[in-house]
């Protein structure tokens, strides 16, 4: 045990939860929508990299770099889907969106603003996206909390289920009290940790490199072009982002189209950065470190690279970018599943009628919850890796809402019916591709996108087409403003 690292945590913590108490205070007089999306002023920055931080979870320090540094370079298409993705959500998905959540009955919420987009007074759409988000959530959360249980055990000798509880509650702690301003906040200061600590490491590490070492590791590993399925697989990856609704919150949190667009190039210079240095990190790993069962094993290429090079008080702030990557996550994670079920079933169920202190305090039960369900996914030794449950995660909300949503905002045609059925076939083919036919090498997201895709504008053009009302309101978004 390292007591510097130790106490370097400690500190990190205390901070974060602090920020968590400073917006219960500021903001305790505001109603859901400060709750849940910030009253829409978070600025270019902030939203940005709470963007980036909420995306890149502690799989991007932990999961990705050892699956790179165990296989090799074939995995680095992983890295180009998400540049590609990430770069495509900002620049045609971001711009629309913020606008027609806007012009769509003011909607905080993904499933409202789904709801509002068809003028629906049906609630089934709203309480099927609420459900997928509890399932999805659940499992999402239960991976950046097994990664500060895994960093704790690593870095301290504490009893890994003992310290998933700890981090649990310091992130349930800041989300619950200070809800999106805090998780906004947390994640902007954890971005530029995340970044600075993913620039740091592999560079001193390429800079101690006996270059000897690479005649240690074998042809095979350093092939871009491996199996086609692979590729297809690494670039599907990508194609989740279209339907991260913990990302994608963020834009419609932002104050204005200009500062959009000031937003997009930050978030995606930050991403590219990122992903760019997390298959670094796995290569210099591999070579700095030579191959090691133990690490591979519990996603630990990053932490060891730090501990072989840094001393106590700087490992302990270079490895708080893990607690960081993973914080950041859960919190955007526990604050969209929350706002989803008490503002599209409670809410729905109470006849409208419920006030907005009623909403909060059912929004902040509702945090607990989840992160009680995911502490017992993360605590079961069967849960999979880290990389695994974020991967079985991103492939259902990909598939799910990723084309409807997309659809939505370019498509005039598209019409509640379709949504729904894009929505059903996304989440089932997905989670069957995955039961049955995994076997293929083929990630789940890719067959479950497309058919989502197909299933909506095929359904669309056979049904109604949507009233005039609903043709008009896509008109009014497209020219919004605001």
């Amino acid at each position: 045990m390292r007591s510097s690292e130790v106490t370097v945590f400690i500190v990190y913590l205390i901070c974060m939860f602090a920020v968590g108490i400073y917006f219960f205070f500021k903001n305790k007089n505001g109603n859901e929508k400060t709750y849940f999306l910030g009253d829409r002023k978070m600025g270019a920055w902030v939203a940005a990299l709470s963007a980036g931080a909420a995306d890149m979870s502690a799989w991007v320090l932990m999961g990705l770099p050892t699956s790179i540094y165990a296989l090799g370079l074939g995995q680095i298409w992983i890295s180009v889907g998400l540049a590609i993705g990430y770069s495509a959500s900002w620049l045609f998905e971001a711009p629309r969106l913020r606008k027609f959540s806007i012009v769509a009955g003011d909607a905080i919420t993904i499933p409202q603003y789904l709801a509002n987009r068809f003028l629906s007074k049906s609630r089934s759409l709203q309480a099927l996206c609420a459900v997928v988000f509890l399932i999805a959530y659940t499992i999402y959360c239960a991976s950046s909390i097994k990664a500060c249980g895994t960093l704790f055990n690593t870095i301290t000798g504490m009893e890994a289920e003992m310290a998933m509880y700890f981090a649990a509650f310091i992130i349930v702690g800041y989300t619950f009290l200070g809800g999106f301003s805090a998780v906004c906040w947390v994640d902007f200061f954890q971005g530029l940790l995340i970044l600075g600590a993913m620039l740091i490491v592999p560079i001193f590490a390429a800079g101690m490199l006996d270059f000897n070492s690479m005649s240690m590791v074998s042809d095979s590993y350093w092939n871009i072009l491996v199996d086609w399925k692979q590729i297809v697989s690494g670039l599907a990856w990508g194609l989740g982002y279209f339907g991260m609704p913990h990302i994608i919150i963020k834009f419609m949190s932002i104050k204005s189209q200009q500062e959009l667009k000031k937003s997009a190039k930050i978030g995606i210079a930050w991403t590219l950065i990122i992903v760019t240095f997390a298959a670094l990190i796995g290569v210099v790993g591999r070579l700095f470190l030579g191959f090691d069962e133990e690490i591979n094993k519990n996603s630990l290429v990053f932490v060891a690279t730090v501990h072989k090079i840094f001393p106590a008080i700087i490992s302990g702030i270079l490895l708080s970018a893990v607690l960081a990557a993973a914080m950041s996550t859960a919190d955007s994670q526990l604050l969209a599943a929350s706002s989803a079920l008490a503002n599209d079933i409670y809410k729905p169920l109470r006849k409208n009628q419920a006030r907005d202190r009623e909403l909060l305090w059912v929004g902040r039960i509702v945090v607990l919850i989840i992160a009680a369900i995911s502490m017992l996914i993360a605590a079961n030794p069967n849960s999979g890796s880290i990389m695994e449950l974020v991967q079985n995660a991103w492939g259902v909300f990909g598939a799910t809402f990723g084309p409807t949503i997309m659809l939505s905002l370019f498509w005039k045609r598209l019409n509640f019916t379709g949504a729904v059925a894009g929505i059903l076939t996304g989440a089932v083919v997905d989670i069957s591709w995955y039961v049955f036919l995994s076997s293929t090498g083929i990630y789940e997201l890719a067959p479950g996108f497309f058919a989502s895709l197909i299933v909506a504008i095929v359904v669309s053009l056979c049904t109604k087409s949507p009233s005039d009302e609903v043709k008009q309101l896509f008109v009014d978004a497209v020219n919004c403003k605001r």
